[in-house]
């Protein structure tokens, strides 16, 4: 539960000053305060399902860098649960599996918010529902789809898929989907749809009817441009930086950051390294490759670098996602007797993206997102237990404690309110 300022102010020695707060405050005091004030929300945990049977689960402080323990350690209040399915080919067979999986991931969740720790989080499918849960003194449990391929051509799943929980779905991963393009194409300049597919351009319409959020971290930027065009509510990105700084196609350009301003969407930085600072990124990594590999062939296990995940087969991606916390983990306590190493991407390089969108788009639009489990954590916020660091730095970056709610929670719970509203009056017509 959130514990607000007015009875902290009236049992302190101290007084409290203008806008709550208390005389003589330092920064790291002032950070505290309000991180414990207000909402901490992130829109992107990845998860695997060996992590949610009743013999191991987020109960316990497992290995993965997001499970409750962790949560309370950094007072992250909100978690938005990822149902990822990798991108496979655009046939029957492709759909059916991909379901079962994505299938699979709603059923985890559930089971840990109704069987394994009802008393501990709860899922949340509107912005009421997290404020009741939050002062419950429950964590919250959100649901996104990452790629809307196990979908298939049926849009009635995504029906199925909203009273399941989803509040977010992403039409694309890394690959052109049914849907749409992806922003993968930029790689070879081959398209399949050129933005939206005539199916694609159904499912917009029936997200907005159903009043689902549409996320464009991973389409391609023409697909983005037309779903801004043909939605009658806001959209997002989910897990996104700015382009400007860190030259990648998975993050937005200046053009599409003041189209998600004009829909009224909001923009969630992510805390992924080689989207926010690529010369540091890189170089980190290219000095981690030797010690990542030392570490994988001491377990016995095959290491691989990112770059070639889409090149394994399903097992081999497997492996390296079961694999890859733990050989980071130990590269990381290797990583600590050496003075050579890189200064790794941190916490101040992931704000100096919030503020350049900030200062682009305005406050209204930007918001927090770690995509951890995923491939994310950057030093200063590796997982959900060091999540205090980043109010902390928005602090000394001088934004308020209404700017740090904007950006923690209130943009996204903003945008979620006026999804479902267009979706009422959608449905009464």
């Amino acid at each position: 539960m959130k514990h607000y300022i007015l009875f902290s102010c009236i049992l302190t020695l101290f007084s409290c000053g203008p806008e709550g707060k208390t005389t003589g405050e330092s920064d790291s005091e002032k950070a505290k305060r309000i991180h414990q004030a207000v909402i901490t929300l992130d829109t992107h945990n990845d998860i695997n399902v060996k992590n949610f049977t009743d013999s191991l689960n987020y109960t316990q402080n497992l290995d993965t860098q997001v499970n409750l323990p962790k949560m309370d350690a950094g007072d992250l209040d909100v978690s938005w649960l990822i149902v990822y399915t990798g991108q496979d080919s655009l046939h029957m067979e492709g759909y059916e599996r991909a379901a079962e999986n994505a299938m699979a991931k709603f059923e985890a969740i559930h089971r840990l918010c109704e069987e394994f720790a009802p008393d501990q989080i709860e899922l949340a499918l509107t912005s009421e529902d997290v404020r009741r849960i939050d002062a419950s003194g429950k964590k919250v449990a959100m649901i996104g789809v990452e790629n809307a391929y196990p979908i298939g051509e049926d849009l009635s799943n995504f029906e199925t898929y909203y009273k399941l929980g989803a509040r977010y779905i992403s039409l694309s991963h890394n690959g052109h989907s049914q849907f749409c393009d992806s922003n993968t194409g930029e790689q070879d300049s081959i398209w399949l749809h050129n933005g939206l597919s005539d199916l694609g351009k159904r499912a917009v319409n029936e997200m907005n009817r159903l009043g689902i959020m549409i996320d464009v971290s991973h389409p391609s930027k023409e697909a983005m441009k037309q779903m801004v065009a043909l939605s009658k509510a806001p959209i997002i990105a989910s897990h996104s930086s700015a382009r400007a700084l860190c030259d990648h196609s998975r993050n937005l350009d200046d053009e599409q950051l003041m189209l998600m301003k004009k829909n009224g969407g909001v923009v969630q930085t992510v805390a992924f390294s080689s989207y926010l600072h690529k010369a540091k990124h890189e170089a980190r990594a290219d000095f981690m490759k030797s010690i990542h590999q030392q570490v994988a062939d001491s377990l016995g296990v095959p290491w691989y670098e990112r770059s070639e995940f889409r090149q394994l087969d399903q097992e081999q991606q497997a492996a390296f996602v079961e694999n890859r916390t733990k050989i980071r983990a130990i590269a990381k306590t290797l990583l600590a007797s050496r003075q050579d190493a890189p200064p790794p991407v941190d916490v101040a390089d992931f704000v100096d993206h919030i503020d350049y969108m900030v200062q682009l788009i305005g406050i209204d639009h930007v918001g927090i997102s770690s995509d951890f489990d995923g491939g994310g954590g950057i030093a200063g916020w590796e997982d959900a237990s060091e999540t205090f660091n980043v109010t902390l730095e928005l602090v000394n970056r001088g934004y308020s404690e209404a700017e740090i709610a904007q950006l923690w929670s209130g943009n996204l719970l903003r945008v979620l309110d006026e999804v479902q509203e267009v979706a009422i009056k959608l449905q009464k017509n």
